[in-house]
Order: structure tokens, then C-alpha cells, then sequence
């Protein structure tokens, strides 16, 4: 084990600036990479570590993200949904790859004020919000003042802060289109609606019946988050209806998960007397019975997005909102 103090001392003994010995184990900035192992190699051989506190106190940096998950639409939703544990491990990947740390939190808004809060904390470098949830205004309204941020939601004409997400329109529509492709004329819309969001994939399911000329017969079935009361709202519903729907589009796939259980209870046949399909494309939905169909909206794509649109911000871009277009995952649920 070495007795090499700091910086200045390694750097003597590499021969080489402290500048060089910085670039090099952080993997930033111009250092050949036969230096830059030399370097490693040595540090390594040596057990020297920077201190990384020092470095952030000089260039005012926490080598951290803030991910927050707003939750004013439904506060009995939590980080173990299967769509937020997705996502966030995707974030840590594609922020890992750039040294970064991430520090994750739930937020039960009871104010406008709770994002002016978090980015007064100094714990964090930038902020990626994951969803808008019904904070639309609030996070429009902090992006005039704070650039370091990247939303994942939907977008609408005149929005301010940058966003990514998929084209929830477009996916209602897939997901309505593949249904009536496969047969179905009565078809129901299941799971929340508050949100952009949620609102603009019923919107799509709506523009395809209205062409198709079954508007009179959509049915929605509104829903919690949470999976366990999504299931319960939908088991109620479908119990007390005269005449099921034979194709329902569900808003995420955790309400498709619901639904495929509520069916199941009832002994309703999925696909034969039911066709079910999701949006969001989870690893988790592979695995249920029958497999799901999905609306896929390329969550890992998605992440490394907000990434490196955070990154160009933190750098002091003023970067555009990017749309991903869905697609179909096909399984058997339909």
C-alpha cells in the first residue's frame, strides 16, 4: 500500500501535471490512452484513490442526477411498480456509463413548490423527472429558470421544458388498429386517464373507432395505479357489465396485468372471448399468462435519451423535446 498523500504527489511520482493525473482517472478531457493506462495501471499498483470529495468541491460538482417520480395523481403508488423500476434501472445504466451516481425519490407534491426545493437541495447536478403526472404546469414553469432538466412524458403544442417520450397518440391508435385487425368491435379503454399521457392514448383508441364508425360502443374502465386496486376496479366493473367488450386496450401494462387477472376470476377466455393488450413494453409482461401484446415505447432507449440530452444541458444546451415512435410487441393475449 502506498503512503502517497495527494494529487501533487502521485503526479511527481507518475511525472507527469496534476492536470494529466486528474484527466486521467476521471476520463474526462485530452490524455492519450497509452497515458491514461500508464496511469491506471500505476494508481492500481499503488492503492492511490483521488478524493473525490475535494474534486467536487473544486469544480462544484455532486456527480449526481436526481431522478424524481411525482406522484400527485395517485399517492398510493410506489417505486416497486414495475414501470418505475424499469426505467430507473435503465437511467442507472446510461448515467453509470457517464460517472454518474443517481439519487432517487418519490414526490407526494403538496405544493407548487416541491421541485424549486429539490434543486435548491445542492445534492445534484441535474434533475430527470419521470412522468408529469398532474405537475405539467408546475414543471413548465421551473424550466424557465432551471435548465438542467429532462422530463420523460408526453408533449403538447407550446411546451417549454424538453421532454422524451413516446407518441401516446400513435400508440392508442397501434393498440386500437391491431385490435379491430384481430376482430374485435367492442372495445374498452381500461386504467387512469389523468395525465397527458394516459389521456392522449385514449385519444388515439378514440380516433381509430371514430373512423371505424364504433364510438357508440367504446367502454371505459377507469382505474387506479396500484396494481392490486387496478385489479380490484376492473374485476368490479367487468363482473357488472351485460355484455363484455371483446378487445380492451389497457393504459399500461400494469392495468393489463390487472385485467388479464379479472378476466382469469371471471373464467373469461384470453384471447378466444377477450383480447387484451398493454402499453409500455415491461420485461414483466413476457411472463404473465397468456403473454401479453404490448405497446412498446422503448424504455431503455428512452432513458439513455434523457441522459444525453441531460448531459448537454448540464453542459448549457438548450436542447429540443424528442419523440420515440411506439411499436407493437405481439403475444398472445390477443
Amino acid at each position: 500500500m502506498s503512503n502517497i498523500k495527494n494529487l501533487k504527489e502521485f503526479a511527481q511520482l507518475a511525472g507527469v501535471s496534476t492536470a494529466t493525473i486528474s484527466r486521467a482517472l476521471s476520463g474526462t478531457g485530452r490524455v492519450s490512452e497509452e497515458t491514461r493506462q500508464r496511469i491506471a495501471t500505476l494508481a492500481d499498483r499503488l492503492g492511490y484513490q483521488p478524493n473525490v470529495t475535494a474534486r467536487n468541491l473544486r469544480t462544484q460538482r455532486t456527480m449526481t442526477v436526481g431522478v424524481l417520480v411525482p406522484l400527485g395523481h395517485e399517492a398510493a403508488q410506489h417505486l416497486s411498480d414495475p414501470f418505475f423500476n424499469t426505467m430507473t434501472g435503465f437511467l442507472a445504466d446510461a448515467l453509470s456509463d457517464h460517472g454518474y451516481d443517481l439519487l432517487l425519490s418519490r414526490v407526494l407534491p403538496k405544493s407548487d413548490r416541491w421541485l424549486d426545493r429539490y434543486i435548491g437541495s445542492g445534492k445534484v447536478d441535474g434533475i430527470i423527472v419521470i412522468g408529469q403526472s398532474t405537475e405539467f404546469a408546475v414543471i413548465e414553469t421551473v424550466s424557465r429558470r432551471y435548465l438542467p432538466m429532462v422530463v420523460w412524458g408526453g408533449q403538447v403544442s407550446g411546451q417549454h421544458h424538453c421532454s422524451v417520450g413516446s407518441d401516446n397518440r400513435a400508440g392508442g391508435i397501434l393498440a386500437a388498429r391491431h385490435l379491430i385487425e384481430r376482430g374485435c368491435r367492442r372495445i374498452a379503454f381500461a386504467g387512469p386517464t389523468r395525465g397527458p399521457e394516459f389521456g392522449e392514448r385514449l385519444q388515439g383508441v378514440k380516433q381509430v373507432l371514430h373512423e371505424q364508425g364504433l364510438s357508440e360502443t367504446l367502454i371505459e374502465l377507469p382505474s387506479h395505479f396500484e396494481p392490486e386496486a387496478a385489479f380490484a376496479d376492473i374485476l368490479a366493473q367487468l363482473d357488472g357489465i351485460a355484455e363484455l367488450p371483446d378487445g380492451i386496450v389497457a393504459g399500461s401494462d400494469v392495468t393489463a396485468i390487472g385485467v388479464l387477472r379479472a378476466l382469469q376470476e371471471l373464467q373469461v377466455d384470453v384471447p378466444g372471448r377477450v383480447k387484451v393488450i398493454g402499453y409500455d413494453g415491461l420485461p414483466v409482461g413476457a411472463q404473465v399468462s397468456p403473454p401479453l401484446t404490448t405497446v412498446d415505447q422503448q424504455l431503455r432507449r428512452g432513458a439513455g435519451l434523457m441522459v444525453e440530452l441531460l448531459l448537454r444541458r448540464l453542459a448549457g444546451e438548450a436542447t429540443e423535446s424528442r419523440m420515440i415512435a411506439p411499436n407493437l410487441i405481439l403475444r398472445s393475449s390477443t
